[in-house]
């Protein structure tokens, strides 16, 4: 029996924010899996904001998707059918698998996963690219030490939370920024966060001067703007910030808007440098160890935010820009 595949196509390049008009949703018979293929019915989805920057044209880390393709997404899926000596119907495995039920193609990137050890969604959170971007941006980038200030923006998000709970581990001090009480009570009581600043009831300079009284050492920032200039007020001699995003410049109609305030690298000999996790691929088994074992000591909590419905995808990924998740924002097919 052949199966239907509802999936979203990318129809044109957004201006601003997304909206349902940009897509084009259809339903298809499910490509039946050629010479060492595999057809992976996908389970669960991973909704990021890089996906905003995917939808532009231009020069970028990774290709844009094309227009009239299926939209990009990471997920993790069940193998039901297989042309594949690696792969059998059964198997789970997570990958870029596209926001549709069905993914068919050569199995390149992905990978086995077991649903025995960790809740699925959980391997597109702490377990996933989520949990590697924290893992290698705040170690390998940020390079904290025992006794520094860590602040991160966009703490209690699916990478902010993990970055605070590895820089606790790493004996630093840690303050996030986030909005709303709930989620700044949920960082210093469950997460154990030194700090909390609640952008969207207080203005963010005269927090970090109350919870960073002795200045910042390390600024994970994944939101940019107005965040990123009131932190380079407060960094110390050979701050790091490790620029992982800039939730606050994706659906700008305009130019974005860079920091007015770096002059303030210079007079601090400081340095800020990008990241982008596919750089670390060779060591994601490695990341990924070290990880599970924080998880199962209750080292490390893992949130997730799961949405029900693929049909509802444009509306639930508007969620990551406005706030609205909560933890990792998952979309259960």
């Amino acid at each position: 029996m052949t199966q239907t595949n509802r999936r979203f196509l990318l129809a044109k390049r957004p201006v601003g924010a997304v909206r349902r008009e940009d897509f084009s949703f259809e339903s298809v018979p499910a490509e039946q899996p050629g010479e060492g293929q595999v057809l992976v019915r996908n389970l669960y989805l991973s909704l990021d904001p890089a996906m905003r920057g995917w939808m532009n044209e231009g020069k970028s880390y990774i290709p844009p998707v094309a227009l009239g393709q299926v939209m990009r997404a990471l997920g993790v899926g069940e193998v039901v059918a297989s042309n594949h000596p690696a792969f059998q119907p059964g198997d789970h495995v997570s990958g870029a698998l596209g926001v549709q039920d069905y993914f068919t193609g050569e199995p390149q990137g992905l990978h086995k996963i077991d649903p025995h050890l960790a809740p699925l969604p959980r391997y597109l959170s702490a377990l996933g690219m989520t949990g590697m971007t924290a893992y290698f941006a705040l170690l390998d980038v940020g390079q904290p030490k025992a006794g520094d200030t860590v602040v991160i923006s966009g703490a209690a998000g699916a990478v902010g939370s993990i970055v605070g709970q590895i820089a606790k581990l790493k004996g630093c001090r840690v303050v996030g920024i986030a909005g709303g009480a709930e989620k700044c009570q949920y960082l210093k009581d469950e997460l154990g966060f030194d700090g909390v600043i609640d952008y969207k009831a207080e203005d963010v300079l005269a927090g970090l001067k109350r919870e960073c009284p002795k200045g910042v050492d390390v600024y994970f920032d994944n939101v940019g703007g107005d965040i990123l200039d009131a932190v380079l007020t407060r960094i110390n001699f050979k701050a790091r910030i490790v620029i992982c995003g800039a939730i606050s410049q994706y659906n700008n109609k305009e130019a974005v808007k860079g920091p007015a305030n770096y002059l303030s690298l210079l007079v601090n000999r400081a340095r800020m440098e990008g990241f982008v996790v596919m750089d670390y691929s060779k060591d994601y088994g490695k990341a990924a160890l070290e990880i599970a074992g924080w998880l199962a000591s209750g080292q490390v909590k893992s949130k997730e935010d799961v949405v029900d419905g693929l049909e509802t995808f444009p509306e639930t990924l508007l969620k990551l820009f406005s706030g609205e998740n909560f933890g990792k924002l998952v979309l259960k097919v």
